[in-house]
Formats: structure tokens, sequence, C-alpha cells
């Protein structure tokens, strides 16, 4: 006779929290217990964990750990597949059982006695049993996920996404707004975590209440359903039948930006406006770096040592130069040569290449809807999906390298607006129209004995 019985209850599907299936296991499984005359010893509850999934479970590893050290010598369960979904993980708990010495095993829907094999063959099937039904469930939902994306039908389970009402499919006005606003400010130059700032500011907080950070902002501003896009699997398939916020050519550019390779992470916070490649040694041609003196002073300095290929034969103040390049900068943009320079062949006219991507999205979403009208086979709508997917990648790849001058696209032909903005831009984003105009600039070494900053060392060099 058992003297110490462990009930074990799991269920793999609890969206509001509130235990009821394991609650009423556990109640089963201790009327079961009390008819046996075995002695509960502790109770192990597994909530919202899928056996099939393999998701953790903390308190099934917490019996087995028990079995082991002689503090359990029965399991009840309320069915032998709430103990496991995988065959592996049944033949574990077999080899638990047999190095422990526990034989006894009963479940609420039915007996399993372990120390047989007819016993352990009767657990085997069911277990098979279990993960075929699991692997079929699998397949119709994967198939029902396919059916609903190619239809563009929209995800409506859990919270409702930032930027629409409870419904999934109507946008929130307030929340759209800020999307709307912060999409042309990334692209411009600002960076996810001074929007992030700004939008706590203001009081804008997430679907939960919470303050935004840079990676959820980043994810969600990620989501194609932004743009009235239902992607599958990473792909975009099927037009939505919900409000978009932002038009899909915005999304496309969108995305290249946030996942181009190129950017940084993990950047600390930038305190020099001309840092990162902007400045150059005129005696060595090494970039000069943020370098601040003893006394906190900012400055650049081409430096020398372990790891600094610089000649330390530089160093400037960061303030003047700055203000200087600021300057220029503001004079260059408001003449009239670089406006038309920026009309002409300085940067890439992609109204075409946008045309052409308009044209292959529209091409997509015809194709979805023949599928969606069984014109064509699901197998036909794949292998025509794949060239003209192609194509709208290599668009998107080839928008974003043409949008250098983005930053400072809202301030051609409008003398004097940079100049009244300047002052309230991020740093990231002056730096971002700094980088659009100019190339580099090259310092030269200060005269010996001279204490005023001579404007005369900086030579820079326009991108345009």
């Amino acid at each position: 006779m058992p003297t110490a019985a462990a009930i074990y209850a799991r269920i793999s599907s609890d969206p509001e929290g509130d235990l009821l299936g394991v609650t009423r296991q556990v109640q089963d499984c201790r009327a079961l217990a009390e008819r046996r005359g075995w002695p509960v010893v502790d109770t192990y509850v597994d909530d919202d964990a899928s056996a099939y999934r393999g998701k953790p479970r903390p308190q099934y590893r917490r019996m087995l750990d028990d079995m082991r050290a002689g503090v359990v010598d029965a399991v009840v369960v309320w069915h032998l597949d709430r103990l496991n979904r995988q065959p592996k993980e049944l033949e574990e708990f077999f080899e638990v059982c047999d190095a422990a010495g526990v034989s006894a095993m009963a479940s609420v829907t039915g007996d399993t006695d372990l120390s047989t094999h007819d016993g352990r063959f009767l657990a085997r099937i069911l277990g098979a049993v279990g993960r075929k039904e699991s692997d079929d469930k699998s397949r119709r939902i994967t198939r029902k996920h396919l059916e609903m994306a190619l239809a563009g039908r929209a995800r409506r389970s859990g919270t409702r996404p930032f930027g629409y009402r409870d419904d999934h499919r109507t946008a929130e006005p307030t929340e759209a707004a800020a999307i709307r606003e912060a999409v042309p400010r990334l692209l411009a130059g600002d960076s996810l975590r001074g929007i992030a700032v700004d939008w706590n500011a203001r009081g804008i907080r997430t679907v939960r209440g919470h303050e935004w950070s840079a990676r959820v902002l980043r994810q969600m501003l990620l989501s194609t359903r932004l743009s009235g896009q239902r992607s599958y699997h990473g792909e975009i398939v099927a037009p939505g039948d919900w409000e978009a916020i932002i038009t899909p050519e915005q999304g496309a550019r969108l995305t290249a930006f946030l996942t181009d390779p190129a950017r940084l992470t993990t950047r600390t916070v930038r305190r020099y406006l001309l840092s990162g490649g902007l400045l150059r040694c005129r005696l060595c041609e090494a970039v000069l770096v943020a370098r601040p003196r003893d006394d906190g002073t900012r400055r650049y300095v081409c430096a020398k040592g372990p790891g600094k290929p610089g000649c330390g034969g530089i160093a400037v103040l960061a303030e003047p130069v700055e203000n200087l390049i600021t300057e220029a900068v503001l004079y260059r943009l408001d003449t009239p040569e670089l406006a038309a320079a920026l009309a002409g062949s300085t940067v890439p006219d992609d109204t075409g290449e946008r045309a052409a991507l308009v044209r292959d999205r529209a091409q997509l979403e015809e194709l979805a809807r023949a599928y969606g009208e069984r014109q064509i086979t699901l197998a036909e709508y794949l292998a025509a999906r794949k060239p003209i997917e192609a194509r709208i990648e290599a668009a998107q790849r080839r928008i974003t390298r043409a949008t250098g001058t983005e930053a400072i696209a809202p301030y051609i032909g409008d003398p004097g607006a940079l100049r009244t903005a300047w002052r309230d831009l991020s740093l990231t984003r002056q730096r971002a129209i700094v980088a659009a105009l100019l190339d580099r600039a090259i310092v030269g070494p200060g005269v010996r004995g001279r204490n005023r900053f001579d404007p005369d060392r900086i030579e820079p060099l326009w991108r345009v």
C-alpha cells in the first residue's frame, strides 16, 4: 500500500489564468486517492503548460525529483495524457519509476499498473494515441491559420494590438496618430529610444498601460498589421480585412530600416554630434574619437595606443567644431544650389521603383484572391508567389538604399525651416541630418600658443 502519493495536474491552455481546469483535476484526483486509501503528500500543478509543445513544466520536474528522492511512492493523475504527450517523456517517467521503485499509478479515467508489462504497454499505446491526436490537431490548426492568412482575416486572439480597438480591425484614433507620427520620425533619423521617451513623457502607454521601451516599440512597428497586410510565418500573403494605419510602402521602408544589420541595438546614448566617422585627422586620416578632458570638457582627438590607429597629433574642442559644422549644414541646406542638386541626379529617383513595387503587391493580392476563390490550387499559389515576393524584396532593398537623404527631405525647398526646428531635434536626428550632407570633415593641427578656436582648421567635404 502506497504511503506517500503525489497528485499531478496540468492544463495546456488557460488564457484567463483562473486555474479552473487544473482545480477540477485536483479535486477528482484527491477523491480517487481517498477511495484508494493513499495518503496525498503533495500536489504538483502546471497550468497553461503544453506537454506536446515542450513548454517547461517545473512542477512535473519537481515531482520526478521527489520520486527519485523517495518522497513519493505513488502518482495520481486525472488521465495519463495529463502526465505526458511525448513518448520520450513517458520512457523517462518509466526510468524514474524503476529507479525509485514506484509502481503504483492511478488515474481518474482508469488504472494503469506500471509494475506489469501489460500496464506499460497500455501506457505506451495511450501515449502514442495522445501524440497522434496532438499531431492531427496541430495539422488542422496550421491549415486553418494558413487559410485565414490567405483570406486576409485578422488574428483576434489575446489582447488588442496597439493602434486598434477591441475588434482588432478599427484603428484607435489617438494611438494611430502616434504611429503615423513616429514612422516618418524614425525614417528621418530619430531613434527608437528617443521616440519611446517622448511617448512616455506625453502619457502614451502600451495596451497594458506600461511605459514604452525601444525594444517594445520596435516590435510593435515591425507588425505588418499596421500597413493593412496579412503575414504568415513572416511573409506577407494577402491584404488584410482591417483598417491600415500606414501605407504598405511605409511599412516596407520601416521594416527594411529596423531590420538593417548595420543598425546597432546596444548603442550608448550619443553625446557627440560628429562621432562615428564624421571627423578625420589631416595628419594620418584616422577617425577622430570622442574623448573628454579630465575636467569633463568635450573634445575630439586622434587617439593613439592599443587598438587605436591614430597618430595622437590632433585634438579639438567639441562645442566650437560642432557649432561650425551645424552652421555650415544649415546654410548649405538653404542654398538654391543644394535644392537643385537634390532634385536632380544626386538623389536616386525611386518613383518608378515604387510604382513597380505597387504593381507587384497588387499582383500578389490578385494571386491570393485567385486561390481564395479556388481558381488555382495551393501548390500553384505557392509556386507563383515566389518570383513575385523575390521582386518585392529586391525592390525594398533598393528603395532603402535610396533613402540616404530622408533625414533632410522635410526641409528641402523650405529655407529657414531646419534652422527654426534645429534646437528641438534630438541629437540622433541632428546627426542624421548632418550625415546626409557631410561626408566627412578634415581637422588640421592647431597653432601652438593660440587659445581660440581656429575655423580654418576644419575642411568639410560634402556629399551634395
